[in-house]
């Protein structure tokens, strides 16, 4: 099978190389620093940016938020089916 990433240094400018299932927790730090979120179910989204500040944001069913995200905090978060896009 040709993979197209076989070559290519993960870029920011570039396609996510991975996207995973984000549960939101108070005091737990995603697995990885994620450059974009999806979100399923629209509500209330509460995040700990890559910069370190908490956030709250209200998004749609079926939205793209495209910032740096450390956590989402189960407190305030009333959005569901959460996805996060890794490099």
């Amino acid at each position: 099978m040709h993979d197209p990433f076989k070559n290519r240094t993960p870029s920011l400018s570039g396609p996510a190389t991975d996207i995973i299932p984000v549960t939101p927790s108070d005091s737990t730090n995603l697995s990885a620093v994620c450059v974009a979120l999806y979100i399923e179910t629209g509500g209330d989204l509460v995040i700990v940016t890559q910069a370190g500040a908490m956030r709250t944001v209200a998004v749609a069913d079926q939205s793209m938020l495209p910032v740096g995200v450390r956590r989402v905090q189960a407190t305030g978060t009333t959005a569901t089916g959460i996805h996060g896009f890794v490099v």
